[in-house]
């Protein structure tokens, strides 16, 4: 894995890229509230970043074709770092959205490109851990970024934290030139596709749906867990929920980051993802509904900590699981739209769950929000479940891992036959 050419430069290029992003994530809306506007326009900047995320995710795979992973990724570093200078403009609600709204394409089109790149670059038998090692590189970036950010406003003040994310996002642009210069495969049918008698061609989404779902199901909740956790803690808790609503954050997030690569490696091993996924939504069923129980009944905020590593845990499982399954199912000329769909797929949950079950926390109060919650990954739960059962009777034969695994081992069943007479 490691000596795939320029795997590491990419894991960098990802590390510093988040790294930006990770250092502005909570600044933009405290800097807003600190100028004097709403609640409304601060949870705006985040809002207008992950739509401008969302919409240039679903673009990039035809950038990627038609320019290439190297200036993809290098204007995706320098989107995300230069509109960051952009904030030391002002306050004024145009300016914070519209360089939100800038940083939004940059992260968009890096996520894309991350996660289509390493399965361009590794072996196909290393690339459970090496998308799991991703994860590892995103998750201490977040880790560190996140409070980071907050740490140097208090101290140093926002104009520090605006140049440091802008250097940090340089530091990525840079790594970029040392990232092989290739483009995304064309949209055309293989020889090995030809050659394939009786070889069916069937809709990307259908192929993708089941994957995307159980990702999306478990980062609607993330999005609860993200935004209403730690006020939640501090109502059980007055007197530590401060301090233990910040650990749990911590909690989730290693939880994810251990468990994704974990996944990955189980995923190697067998020659094909998916036995940890059914698993890892039973896990988030449990994680979340235990944090809607205990928020109910009032219990010990001890408890949220097993809550969260059980989340966390599954959370990162599902992303490994789902972004593999992807590749797994999809023809290799199309590993930039299943990365493009998992990530559109994953920011667009995040953002749906923090929005919707909000609305469902004002009404229920947060421990109704996680019980709504608990039913979505429920849902996404019965139709993996669902899927695997009938999946075991469809064969997509178009030119994918499973198909080639086909292949192979019908091409040697007629030797090995003749070999045992």
């Amino acid at each position: 894995m490691w000596k795939a050419p320029g795997f590491i430069p990419t894991l960098i290029a990802v590390g510093a890229a988040f790294g930006s992003w990770a250092l502005l994530l909570p600044v933009i809306p405290l800097a807003a509230l600190e100028a004097g506007h709403s609640e409304a326009l601060a949870g705006a900047s985040t809002g207008v970043f992950m739509a401008a995320t969302v919409i240039t995710q679903v673009f990039t795979p035809k950038a990627l074709r038609t320019f290439g992973y190297n200036p993809v990724m290098l204007f995706s570093a320098m989107m995300l770092g230069v509109p960051a200078l952009g904030h030391l403009l002002g306050t004024e609600a145009w300016s914070i959205l519209l360089f939100s709204a800038l940083r939004g394409i940059g992260f968009g089109a890096l996520t894309v490109s991350e996660s289509a790149l390493i399965a361009e670059l590794v072996p196909v038998r290393f690339l459970g851990k090496a998308t799991g090692m991703l994860g590892v590189f995103v998750g201490v970036s977040q880790m560190i970024g996140l409070p980071l950010g907050l740490a140097l406003v208090n101290s140093l003040g926002y104009a520090t934290v605006y140049f440091l994310a802008a250097g940090v996002a340089l530091v990525a642009a840079i790594v970029c030139v040392w990232i092989p210069r290739i483009k995304a495969p064309p949209k055309t049918r293989s020889q090995d596709q030809q050659q394939d008698d009786g070889a069916q061609q069937s809709a990307t989404w259908k192929l993708v749906l089941v994957p995307a779902l159980a990702i999306t199901s478990l980062s609607m909740s993330f999005g609860a867990v993200s935004s209403f956790l730690p006020a939640a803690v501090l109502e059980l808790d007055a007197i530590n929920g401060a301090v233990f609503g910040g650990l749990m954050l911590s909690v989730v997030g290693g939880a994810a980051m251990i468990a994704r690569y974990l996944a990955g490696a189980i995923a190697d091993y067998r020659g094909q993802p998916g036995a940890t996924m059914i698993p890892a939504q039973i896990a988030g069923f449990i994680g979340v509904s235990l944090m809607a129980l205990v928020l109910a009944q009032q219990w010990s905020v001890w408890w949220l900590l097993l809550a969260g590593l059980l989340f966390g845990g599954a959370f990162g499982m599902v992303q490994n699981e789902a972004l593999l399954s992807m590749f797994h199912r999809l023809p290799r000329s199309k590993v930039s739209e299943a990365s493009a769909v998992w990530n559109v797929f994953f920011d667009a949950g995040t953002g749906i769950g923090s929005f919707l079950l909000g609305a469902v926390a004002a009404r229920a109060a947060y421990s109704g929000a996680f019980w709504v919650g608990s039913g979505i990954v429920l849902i996404g739960l019965a139709v993996t479940v669902l899927d695997r059962i009938v999946g075991e009777k469809r064969l997509h034969r178009y030119d994918n891992t499973r198909a080639r695994l086909h292949r192979i081992s019908s091409s040697q069943e007629p030797d090995s036959v003749a070999n045992k007479q």
